[in-house]
This record gives structure tokens, sequence and C-alpha cells, in this order.
């Protein structure tokens, strides 16, 4: 596909920001896409960040905003402790009828650093230390904790909390086995190429 697809991204933080971008860029490339990402929203949270969702769909369908209309949405909502199709649902029920087609649910169940831990294998690879997930956790700051104390016992230090490893980690990722060990992030990945594929058949 030689035309470049424009993907909009709407996250709740930076981390998602620092694993998003590169996994999409990542899954594109393995479907010979090229795609130019813009992130729309990266700070403030859930709230802020489907706020700036409402506003967004209201100027793209007026047509004020002055950049490429996107090809495809990308709304990442960390899950919470609530269920992945919950959170999907809460986007698609936000989501105006007209670009519903238009997106993909991004959804960390419950936050985005189990995606960042997703498969230990390669995160030994890249840090040098195993992390111990073990079985889903809803407490706050549970992953991010394993996430930051794995790579501070491997000898790293931490200028950005493990967002610094995000591009390597998903550079390393076995996307298969990181699947089976989180189904939230299958499910992304598996509606992100579903989403490409149906652009390349157009």
């Amino acid at each position: 596909m030689s035309k470049k697809v424009v993907i909009d991204i709407f996250v709740e933080d930076r981390a998602h920001e620092a694993f998003l971008k590169p996994l999409i860029e990542r899954i594109a490339q393995e479907e010979n896409i090229v795609v130019l990402t813009r992130v729309r929203s990266a700070r403030g949270g859930h709230g802020k960040a489907m706020e700036e969702y409402k506003l967004y769909q209201d100027n793209l369908l007026k047509g004020f905003l002055r950049d490429a209309h996107p090809d495809l949405v990308v709304v990442a909502i960390d899950g919470n402790c609530w269920s992945f199709s919950k959170m999907r649902d809460e986007i698609q029920n936000k989501t105006r009828p007209e670009l519903k087609h238009l997106i993909v649910a991004a959804c960390p169940d419950p936050h985005i650093e189990r995606w960042y831990l997703a498969d230990p294998n390669s995160f030994y690879d890249v840090i040098g230390n195993l992390p111990r997930v073990g079985r889903k956790k809803c407490r706050r700051n549970y992953y991010k904790n394993i996430l930051t104390g794995t790579i501070r016992n491997a000898g790293h230090p931490l200028t950005l909390g493990g967002m610094e490893f995000a591009q390597d980690l998903v550079a390393a990722m076995d996307l298969y086995q990181a699947g089976r060990n989180d189904h939230s992030l299958d499910a992304f990945v598996n509606e992100l190429r579903g989403k490409f594929k149906q652009l390349i058949a157009t």
C-alpha cells in the first residue's frame, strides 16, 4: 500500500503514548503499511482524554481541523479492573456514529504497565532481569511497581518510570506470546491488524 495511513491517537498519559506509538508502527510495518501517528491527547487521565476525544470529534465533523483526515483513530484508556469489553463499549458509546468505523480501542486490563510486561522473556532480553508478574491484580500501581522495580534491580537508572524502554520492549516482544498472556493486548493487536487489512483491500 503506497498511501500513508494517518492514525490519530487518544491516550490517558505518556506511558500509553510511549508504548502504543511503536506498537502501531511495528504492526503497520508487518502489514507493509506506512503510517503517520498523531497524538491528540497525552495527559490528564481518563476523564481528560474522553473530554478531548469528544471535542476532537466535533471539530473533525465540522471540518475545523486543518491537517489530514485520519484513516484510523486509536482510543486508549486503562481497564482499571473493569473488563476490556466494558471499556471498549464505553469508547464506542462516546463515538459519533459517523466515525465508529475508524475506531480501534486499546484498553489495557487493568493498566498499561501490564502490556510492558506481557512477554517476560523478551523483557529479560531487553532489561536483563525477569519480571515476576503472576496472576492479574487490580491494585493501583501494582504493575507500575513491578515494572520500575524490575528495571531498577537490573541496574538501570529510572529516568521516565520505564517509558524510556518502551520502544525496545515493543521491538523485542513476541506478540503471539504476549497476547496469550494478556487478552486485552491480543484484542488490540488483532483489531488493528484487521483494520489495516481492510484498508489494504479498499
